[in-house]
């Protein structure tokens, strides 16, 4: 399943190789370079630059300079969205699919199983969703098939390249492995969503007690016993990856999936002692330096890119899979950790859904400039493809993400009052918070209609007047909670999308 570096150097020795080279003179330009940075449980406040229209204690206490630095350099996006955790938003990302459509709901990890915290729910009984998660072939059980993202480029010409989190299937599927997906190499990358332990000296989580534990990093057994930290490790072999590939004709994808800052909250001792001297508690000094030394790796891939002088043919996509963790696990108040944002992680609230975003695309992109246009996580997959130069093509699922490159490239029209997002989660997470529960939502203009499963009622709120959610108007904004609703169910119904059942009558979840 995971390369080492010796067999990546070889096996891109070959692409490089026979791959047909790239015209020269008149002929097409290059295709770019596309690095797709995705870090994990990184909420819209997780960093020094503001998401909002100024700056807030949060932006004031993380240091991210290479995300300032990106941004200073490419378009930021103020109202970008994902699903509430983790597994929905990467599949919905391969795929381009609503989590509605491709049923993969909740967080993945054993085959065939539904989540423990759903099977004892003492209200809803939680359809049989796809627990297996993605899969490129026909035939496995609650999975989705579907082509995915790197596959559509392998097959255009470029290096596909997986470093860090995979988590696209559960163990014993086929996409745990995400060669099977179409990534040429895959380092570090299985079923499991987060590392037993982030240090080298613990080795990553390996031992002989953590042997049959789904969380121990693969693959990384050359850094076992060092004192480096699973982010600086993960970098340092995303580059080597790459080495084999720069000197050639050949176009990468590079997707550079950290585990950080997913829990364990664990401290890298580079950047600890300034966060505890700023009076931080262990736990959030702690998470501090999970993201600075997320940081630094994307200032790392930033400088080897000049360094082999392919910055000015390289796009990075900087996304977070899931809004901050909130509701447990955090050092003081639960659910305070996005302000102004309402809850985080597992909600349907702002704080669970909305994500840091940033695009850098040299000669394309306006350096410093930020769209408020709000977009979703299926966008980045036809996105993608299009910054690719990949059209007409044909894939087995229904894609229902719209390219962003007309924001990109201020050509598209405004979507701010005509498009609506769509999220839904017939599923139990697990934690009890503001927000957090089996849901359906729709954002529309400045609206977003909540419709919770549970006991079938809504709530409704104007983001933009309300970015907090404090004020719940479903009471007195009826026609607004009806046009909405009828917005959601027509999706809902056209997505074929699942829902629980009341335990007490045995009746599924009525549409909203």
């Amino acid at each position: 399943m995971i390369h080492d570096s010796l067999s990546t150097i070889l096996f891109f020795a070959l692409l490089v190789g026979c791959a047909p080279k790239e015209k020269k003179g008149n002929d097409l330009p290059k295709k770019p370079n596309i690095v797709l940075f995705l870090v994990d449980d990184m909420g819209w406040q997780d960093t020094s630059v503001p998401f909002w229209n100024k700056k807030t204690p949060f932006n004031q206490r993380y240091q991210t300079p290479n995300m300032e630095r990106l941004a200073r350099e490419g378009m930021k996006f103020t109202q970008a969205y994902a699903t509430p955790v983790c597994s929905p938003t990467r599949v919905s990302l391969m795929t381009g699919m609503n989590a509605a459509r491709h049923r993969v709901t909740n967080w993945t990890l054993h085959k065939d199983a539904l989540q423990p915290m759903e099977v004892k729910h003492k209200d809803l009984s939680f359809p049989r969703w796809n627990v297996n998660g993605l899969c490129p072939n026909l035939g496995l059980p609650y999975s989705v098939h579907a082509d995915a993202l790197p596959k559509l480029l392998k097959q255009a010409g470029y290096a596909t390249v997986h470093v860090g989190k995979g988590h696209f299937g559960a163990i014993g599927t086929p996409a745990e492995d995400p060669l099977a997906i179409g990534f040429d190499v895959n380092i570090a990358g299985h079923a499991a969503g987060a590392p037993e332990s982030y240090l080298g000296k613990e080795n990553f989580g390996n031992s002989e007690t953590s042997k049959d534990s789904p969380w121990p990093v693969p693959g990384l057994e050359k850094y076992h016993g060092m004192d480096i930290f699973l982010t600086e490790a993960l970098t340092r072999e995303a580059k080597s990856s790459l080495e084999p590939i720069v000197d050639g004709e050949t176009p990468f994808f590079l997707y550079m999936s950290h585990y950080a800052v997913h829990t364990p909250i664990m401290g890298d001792d580079r950047y600890l002692k300034k966060y505890l001297e700023a009076g931080l508690d262990s736990t959030e000094a702690k998470y501090a330096t999970l993201v600075e030394g997320m940081d630094k790796s994307l200032g790392d891939i930033m400088d080897y890119l000049e360094e082999k002088q392919l910055s000015e043919n390289t796009i990075i996509l900087f996304m977070s899979d899931n809004g901050g963790l909130s509701v447990h696990g955090r050092g003081g108040e639960p659910n305070t950790h996005n302000l102004p944002l309402a809850s985080g992680k597992g909600s349907i609230y702002e704080g669970g859904i909305r994500e840091p975003m940033i695009v850098k695309w040299p000669g394309v992109v306006q350096p410093g400039s930020t769209n408020d246009n709000p977009l979703i996580i299926e966008d980045f997959y036809p996105s993608i493809l299009e910054m690719a130069g990949i059209k007409d093509f044909n894939v087995v699922q229904t894609i229902d993400g719209k390219s962003f490159v007309p924001l990109l490239i201020n050509d598209g029209p405004d979507q701010r009052k005509t498009r609506p997002l769509f999220w839904h989660y017939p599923n139990e997470w697990g934690p009890n918070g503001p927000g957090i529960g089996a849901f359906s939502a729709v954002r529309l203009g400045d609206w977003k209609l909540i419709y919770y499963h549970l006991d079938e009622s809504y709530e409704l709120f104007n983001i933009v007047q309300d970015i907090g959610e404090a004020h719940n108007l479903a009471e007195t904004e009826t026609e607004k909670v009806n046009e909405l609703a009828k917005v959601l169910r027509t999706f809902l119904i056209a997505a074929d999308a699942q829902f629980p059942s009341h335990k007490s009558t045995g009746e599924p979840v009525a549409y909203p």
